[in-house]
């Protein structure tokens, strides 16, 4: 999911990117950012959760949401966190990786 934010930081819309099977998700830069461009969305709040109930991020959580903050950049929208969503939460942006 992501939650799409105007300048003020107020919710715009909160749409579902992607549904992953059991173990995985596929996620685009392009798709992810779609309905932020649509919006005039000035940032983005990126969400998704693990089945296993265990927060910690994969080395593939990592590596995507430093794909879509490079991507943001390029498209001037700011993403303020990546939250993993399970038993607990984990905020990337909490933990130092954004």
């Amino acid at each position: 999911m992501a939650v799409l934010l105007n300048t003020k930081n107020e919710v715009i819309e909160s749409p579902t990117i992607s549904v992953g099977t059991l173990s995985s998700s596929l996620v685009h830069p392009r798709e992810v950012f779609k309905p932020a461009i649509r919006a005039s969305a000035a940032s983005v709040v990126l969400s998704h959760n693990h089945p296993s109930g265990k927060v910690e991020p994969s080395r593939e959580d990592k590596e995507v949401t430093k794909r879509l903050v490079e991507a943001a950049e390029i498209i001037g929208i700011e993403v303020l966190d990546h939250v993993i969503i399970g038993e607990e939460h984990f905020s990337m942006k909490e933990a130092g990786m954004l």
